[in-house]
């Protein structure tokens, strides 16, 4: 196996896939855990990759598509050959890095033949080395299909699971900060309540009606995390909970302060987002709605994960970003109900006590 000493690895893509590319990353570590590796991504997921155990360096390309000039284009391209890379490895299979690597004369190129779908690209021209894969990818763990392109290349064998940025000091201080000014009680429950677009955020009365029932059955305190764009809609949610108090921390959070805060709750009970694959880092105990993803797919790496989807024919919908173009109640959000998380929960809370 040829060794390599100065890795590039790029996912300029949102951050769950982001997380879930580090599990291949950590193959590539363990193939040669002697090698500097420096990963490239945009900035909005930069503190998931900093601080990591498996990357020494990072590198922000600010990927906007109409808006990235040639002149920001031939910059990143003279910084890209300053550091003398001798790999790179795409997880996102984009075009305008895998113009980067090649203008920049990396000489080992690696890239998958397809990731999100099948089809047909050009950016495999601007490989070394195109990674077949084989198996169907709605039925394939995300991270497994990442893990295949290094496998693939290296001709070994051997799974890895993602891994967050360390979790320091001051992250957990601030989590202690945050949970303490909720209600003092027994079980500390977090929502994430909103995903990325409309077919993955479940319903607000549905949400409203698990955590009404908990209070009822648990000594528990209440909060919701998320994004800072996710606040106006979180306190939406809030608001059709009857009589029980939610904190809202929406914003109030880095993604490693997110990690400390909910490796301390008792339970999250979440939407598929990004913020649930941080989460499976931490190993805390969750359930997880799938409206139009699949579960097959977009599993989280943690033990302690039950999963709900109600199976419908359509699903996985490749519209989804459009919301439902049949139903103003998509059926894959609707159908998966109250009851069937607060089962899910009863069970994950009796487990742990």
């Amino acid at each position: 196996m040829k060794q390599y000493k100065n890795i590039l690895v790029y996912a300029l893509v949102n951050l769950g896939d982001v997380l879930l590319t580090t599990s291949a990353t950590a193959l590539l570590r363990k193939a040669y855990p002697d090698a500097k590796i420096t990963m490239m991504v945009r900035p909005v997921v930069r503190e998931a990759v900093e601080n990591n155990p498996l990357i020494n360096d990072v590198i922000l390309f600010d990927y906007k598509a109409k808006e990235n000039s040639i002149g920001k284009m031939w910059n990143m391209v003279q910084k890209l050959k300053e550091r003398k890379f001798d790999l790179a490895v795409s997880y996102d299979r984009k075009l305008r890095p895998a113009i980067l690597c090649w203008l920049a004369g990396i000489p080992t190129r690696v890239g998958p033949e397809k990731v999100f779908d099948d089809v047909p690209s050009r950016v495999p021209w601007f490989y070394t080395n195109t990674i077949p894969i084989k198996h169907d990818l709605d039925r394939t763990l995300q991270a497994e299909t990442y893990q295949e392109i290094i496998r693939g290349f290296l001709g070994m064998e051997g799974h890895e699971v993602p891994v967050m940025a360390r979790i320091t000091e001051e992250s957990k201080r601030k989590a202690d900060e945050l949970l303490n000014r909720l209600p003092k009680a027994d079980k500390k429950i977090a929502l994430c309540v909103k995903g990325t677009f409309e077919l993955k955020t479940w319903p607000k009365e549905y949400f409203a009606e698990v955590v009404e029932t908990l209070e009822k059955e648990y000594d528990a305190s209440f909060f919701v995390v998320g994004a800072p764009g996710d606040r106006q809609y979180s306190d939406e949610v809030i608001r059709e909970i009857k009589d029980v108090q939610v904190a809202n921390y929406c914003g109030d959070t880095t993604l490693v302060d997110l990690a400390a805060l909910i490796s301390k709750a008792d339970l999250l009970v979440t939407v598929d987002t990004g913020a649930t694959h941080i989460a499976a880092t931490t190993g805390v105990p969750m359930v997880v709605m799938y409206g139009c993803t699949s579960p097959d797919r977009w599993h989280p790496y943690n033990e302690n994960t039950r999963v709900l989807t109600s199976g419908e024919t359509c699903c996985p919908c490749h519209v989804a970003a459009d919301g439902c173009p049949s139903n103003p109640k998509p059926a894959c959000l609707w159908n998966v109900t109250p009851e069937m998380v607060l089962e899910q929960c009863r069970e994950l809370l009796k487990e742990n006590i």
